[in-house]
């Protein structure tokens, strides 16, 4: 059985996120679930729920303070009206929260993101000693000089036909985090595109999802 709940935590503004977890005597490890820029959306939850499912406590901060897109042009709206900096902060307050609580099990968090979020995956790796795990679906991949900031494995999973980001730049990537020393595994996926995982939009690709998710379990089992 998993319980669900909306879950406030201070940060001198109330901070809203989704919670999932199983019901459960004993502590499991935690995970926060980064939006894409539609926002918190029913997609969203429903990874947070998956994850749940596979045992772990999971945590989706509402980025967005209530907003949800449906269109691309509101999407792109809501994503330039929000400050980057600032959203690593809040997930990182998620991240606070998770470790604090009871039913949580030990001393760092994993955290997953897409497309937006895969980039905020990137990015708060990058400053928190507490991510024990990163797993960045089609986020724009870090330039080689800033790889070796990277404080977390890193599981990076990409479409060879995403439009928005091109296979050297990810290639780039990996070939400066195996040159840092940094524990990752790319994985690029041929006939897929960006989004592939969103099984809400045409961009599904449903193979590419399929292996996505088992290389996600196994990433956050191997590290949390």
């Amino acid at each position: 059985m998993l319980l669900t709940e909306q879950v406030e935590y201070p940060d001198g503004q109330t901070l809203v996120g989704y919670l999932a977890r199983p019901e459960s005597v004993d502590p499991l490890p935690a995970v926060v679930v980064i939006q894409e820029w539609w926002g918190l959306n029913e997609h969203i939850r429903d990874v947070t729920r998956r994850l749940a499912g596979e045992g772990f406590v999971a945590l989706a901060p509402d980025l967005y303070h209530g907003a949800v897109a449906s269109e691309p042009d509101e999407a792109r709206k809501l994503r330039m009206e929000m400050d980057m900096d600032e959203a690593v902060h809040e997930i990182r307050r998620a991240i606070d929260f998770l470790l604090v609580q009871p039913y949580v099990a030990g001393q760092t968090a994993g955290i997953i993101g897409f497309c937006m979020g895969g980039r905020l995956v990137l990015q708060t790796a990058r400053v928190d000693e507490e991510v024990g795990a990163a797993v960045a679906f089609y986020g724009s991949p870090l330039a080689p000089e800033i790889v070796p900031e990277l404080k977390a494995p890193l599981l990076g999973l990409y479409g060879a036909q995403d439009g928005g980001i091109v296979v050297e730049s990810v290639r780039a990537m990996e070939t400066a985090l195996t040159r840092a020393g940094i524990a990752h595994e790319i994985q690029v996926y041929e006939g897929a595109g960006h989004a592939f995982f969103n099984d809400t939009r045409a961009s599904y690709h449903s193979q590419a999802a399929a292996d996505a998710w088992q290389r996600t379990l196994r990433w956050l089992r191997s590290y949390l």
